[in-house]
């Protein structure tokens, strides 16, 4: 027979808080990683504005009068949404949220503030990245190679999801302005800007 009452056990100690876990070199690790996310992203909004000739030619320049979503969303042919995706390839609200989201995030991961926000604005850029170029796809709309290395796992999602971990583990507070960001009494009472 079983009694139910009072345990003989000890309670457990309280779990430490998550950030005082981190050694010294995980946080520098956690910095490098925030900051070179945040180039990548720094650096796609540059050169689609000014036409650095990697991914976008001078003459597909945002300020040059090119569209920084059409070269990429026209092309989609692939996945579940190809024609959303097509549709909005060009739209000047388009082309804004998108360079607004790329100079937003990446400042913001540079930078070590807003975070959070950071975070879930490049983690849905990325995921809506990931369904554009649909990595499951073997083969293209004309029937050739998609060139997909992975059906599920793409830069896109590591993107997205080292995004998530900066946020997740205060990145911002090593060799970046994230502690003093946090103690602003605007985003002291608006948590979510962390």
């Amino acid at each position: 027979m079983t009694t139910v009452g009072h345990s003989t056990a000890t309670p457990l100690e309280p779990v430490p808080a998550p950030g005082s876990m981190l050694t010294v070199n995980a946080a520098r690790g956690l910095a490098v990683l925030r900051i070179s996310l945040g180039f990548v992203f720094l650096w796609a909004f540059f050169d689609k504005l000014f036409g650095w000739n990697y991914a976008t030619p001078a003459e597909r320049a945002w300020i040059n009068g090119g569209s920084p979503t059409k070269g990429f969303l026209s092309g989609v042919d692939v996945g579940p949404f190809p024609g959303f995706f097509t549709g909005i390839a060009g739209q000047a609200w388009a082309d804004w949220l998108f360079m607004l989201g790329l100079l937003g995030v990446g400042a913001a991961l540079v930078l070590g503030i807003g975070l959070r926000l950071a975070a879930g604005a490049g983690a849905l850029m990325m995921l809506l990245m990931w369904f554009a170029e649909f990595p499951p796809a073997r083969t293209t709309g004309a029937g050739e190679a998609t060139h997909s290395t992975n059906p599920i796992m793409d830069y896109h999602l590591v993107y997205a999801l080292s995004a998530i971990v900066t946020a997740l583990t205060y990145a911002g507070h090593t060799w970046g302005l994230g502690r003093q960001w946090a103690k602003l009494p605007f985003v002291q009472h608006n948590r979510w800007l962390i």
